[in-house]
């Protein structure tokens, strides 16, 4: 519940807010499966996700499918201890 309460505090639009919680929501449902069974790394993870969707995220985000790849693919970044290419959360914008 962390990571939902990350993504309700964050400073967005309430569209953008409707997005971002969208992309989040899908892009836990593509990776969910990973982490069955283990509460503790759910709830890491979780909260991984809540932050790179918001790290890619802005206030005129319009295309959550995108916004959920884009997350994703720093998300696997950061875990293999990567930085996104530059420029990343300008593709959204």
């Amino acid at each position: 519940m962390k990571a939902q309460a990350l993504i309700s505090g964050a400073t967005y639009g309430p569209d953008a807010l409707k997005l971002i919680c969208k992309a989040f929501d899908d892009a836990w449902a593509h990776i969910q499966h990973h982490f069955d069974g283990d509460v503790h790394q759910t709830e890491e993870v979780r909260l991984r996700l809540a932050h790179a969707v918001l790290a890619v995220a802005t206030d005129t985000s319009r295309d959550p499918e995108e916004l959920k790849n884009q997350a994703l693919l720093a998300l696997a970044m950061t875990s293999r201890g990567l930085t996104a290419p530059s420029g990343l959360a300008q593709q959204s914008r």
